[in-house]
C-alpha cells in the first residue's frame, strides 16, 4: 500500500474548501481515506493553508509522497512563515 498526501475537496459547488488528508494512493480523490491532517481554503484572501506539523511528519517518516498540489502549497507556506 503506498499513502499519498493529497487535497480531498469538499464545500459547495463553486465554493471549493479541501481537506489534506493521508490516503491510499489507490483511492479516489474523494473516497477513503486514513487520516485528515489539515486543510486549505483558497476562497480567502490570502488562502488559507494549514497542516498539523506533528502528523506531517510521521506520515514523511513512514514513507508517505505529497502530491504535486500539496508540496507546493507546503513550500508556499514555509516561505510565508520565514518572512515573518
Amino acid at each position: 500500500m503506498s499513502v499519498v498526501l493529497r487535497l480531498a475537496r469538499a464545500g459547495a459547488r463553486k465554493m471549493p474548501y479541501y481537506h489534506v488528508v493521508a490516503a491510499d494512493s489507490r483511492s479516489p480523490r474523494d473516497g477513503k481515506f486514513i487520516e485528515a491532517i489539515g486543510s486549505y481554503d483558497p476562497n480567502q484572501e490570502p488562502a488559507k493553508f494549514e497542516v498539523n506539523e506533528e502528523r506531517w511528519e510521521h506520515w514523511m517518516k513512514v514513507g508517505a509522497q505529497p502530491s504535486e498540489t500539496v508540496a507546493g502549497l507546503k513550500k508556499r507556506l514555509k516561505k510565508i512563515v520565514a518572512k515573518a
